[in-house]
């Protein structure tokens, strides 16, 4: 790394070596020109000037010489790619953001109300206690499993505040690698893509099972269940809890019934992630009956949250991390190692979206305005999931069938494109998803879907 560049020229060496007399005893003088002097150390550089000195530079290698260039993330990297286009039609279906019909941020009603109240309360900003905010992990944890749940009254629920899914996701591979080490965990093929980030940082190994199939555009239900029923017994198996990222293809309840049946029986632990409770389906309740399936069998689980879509608090970072134990003391003991894996993590949880959610979840109006809202926005991304599909099927004449666009639940629809399939979609229609053909319908809009079609069907059938 170059620190300093020193350009000296002179009629004379004499005339040159006035400026560098404070030099002296570092710097010998040859018929060369300047020398290195190795035993002090000096970092000039010889130059052959003929008694001239021309340049003299001192290059410092960096101490981070052997860091590589990261590539960028796949998913944020679009939005970044997005932003340089110019392109009038230009269309960013990467990031899972909620916008309103004219392409644009929502903030949710609810919240800004939930916001007023904090200032009207003059509430402070001291520290948070290590595992959070306490209003915030009652109502989180009722949320997720029903106030009147025998885990909530047996106060079985360790429940921990988080930095939204991600963090809490976090949280629990450190768990998962301190008290079960060499554990593996068990991902859908394909899953969302920090999972793997998540579980490699936390050196927790993990292996896939199948869950998409290709030919049909939907679960591969056979492959998943031989593919965890093979995994060594007591493994983790990472399930989305609904409205699977990046497919939005859900197993029925009557296969979730069959997975748990497997998980129970080979002692696995299951390990769900719920990043869209409410905000899938438009019902709270439905969205989380996966979860509570689980937890009627007696099972003991893991469970992360977040907060991001359904109450529009991306940039707040506020989720949980749930454990479900088998008996209140167990649950007592894992919160106490939660809280010592947090300390050197990040110390505490902020403390304003977590408030956010208490305001809106434990005041019942507040509440009920709230569940509105996500029948809306749900409401929304169903109205052009199924505009969407429409115009694939007025525009394309080859007889292929769309509709698994409308069996796909969620923000997220899985085109089926490949790669080469995906990239012409950004470099010939401006549209810019992920590599995987994974698009956000709720960065979508109804006016933009005849738009979309035309991008999908040249791409699907014009590009191998």
């Amino acid at each position: 790394m170059a620190s300093t560049m020193l350009s000296v020229a002179s009629a004379s060496l004499s005339a040159s070596l006035s400026p560098l007399e404070n030099l002296k005893g570092k710097l010998k003088v040859g018929s060369a020109g300047l020398s290195f002097n190795k035993a002090k150390g000096n970092p000039f550089i010889n130059t052959k000037s003929f008694c001239r000195i021309s340049m003299v530079a001192a290059v410092n290698a960096s101490r981070f010489e052997s860091v590589t260039m990261a590539p960028p993330d796949p998913i944020l990297g679009v939005s970044e790619a997005f932003r340089a286009d110019t392109h009038e039609s230009k269309l960013n279906l990467g990031v899972g953001a909620y916008r309103t019909e004219e392409l644009q941020p929502y903030v949710l009603d609810v919240v800004k109300k939930a916001e007023n109240l904090m200032v009207e309360r003059g509430e402070n900003k001291e520290y948070l206690p290590i595992e959070g905010l306490a209003a915030f992990n009652k109502v989180t944890a009722e949320l997720l499993f029903g106030a009147d749940n025998p885990v909530i009254k047996q106060q079985r629920v360790a429940t921990v505040q988080g930095l939204s899914g991600t963090g809490s996701l976090r949280l629990a591979a450190a768990l998962i690698e301190r008290y079960f080490p060499g554990t593996k965990v068990l991902i859908s093929s394909p899953t969302w893509g920090n999972h793997k980030n998540i579980f490699n940082d936390s050196r927790v190994p993990w292996s896939e099972y199948r869950y998409y199939d290709p030919k049909t555009v939907g679960l591969d239900f056979e492959g998943m269940v031989a593919d965890i029923k093979a995994a060594p017994e007591g493994s983790f198996v990472l399930l989305h809890g609904c409205a699977h990222n990046p497919t939005g293809i859900d197993p029925t309840p009557e296969q979730w019934e069959k997975i748990a049946n497997v998980i129970q029986a080979k002692s696995h632990i299951p390990f769900f992630d719920v990043a869209y409770q409410g905000f899938a389906s438009g019902s709270l309740d439905a969205d989380a009956a996966s979860v509570r399936l689980f937890a009627a069998r007696g099972m003991e689980l893991l469970v992360a949250q977040s907060y991001s879509k359904n109450l529009g608090l991306y940039a707040e970072r506020i989720g949980a991390i749930n454990v479900v134990c088998s008996s209140a003391d167990a649950a007592a003991r894992v919160k106490s190692q939660l809280k010592r894996l947090a300390r050197p993590m990040y110390s505490n949880p902020p403390i304003h979206g977590a408030r956010i959610v208490a305001n809106v979840v434990g005041d019942p109006a507040l509440f009920n305005e709230w569940k509105a809202e996500m029948e809306m926005m749900a409401g929304r991304i169903k109205n052009v999931r199924q505009k969407l599909y429409d115009s694939l099927s007025a525009k394309d004449k080859s007889g292929k069938d769309w509709s698994f666009i409308l069996k796909q639940i969620g923000m997220f629809s899985f085109t089926g494109l490949n790669i080469d399939q995906s990239a012409n979609m950004t470099s010939k229609w401006h549209v810019y998803m992920t590599k995987d053909g994974r698009i956000s319908l709720a960065g979508l809009s109804l006016a933009k879907c005849d738009y979309l079609a035309d991008a999908i069907v040249d791409s699907f059938h014009n590009v191998s």
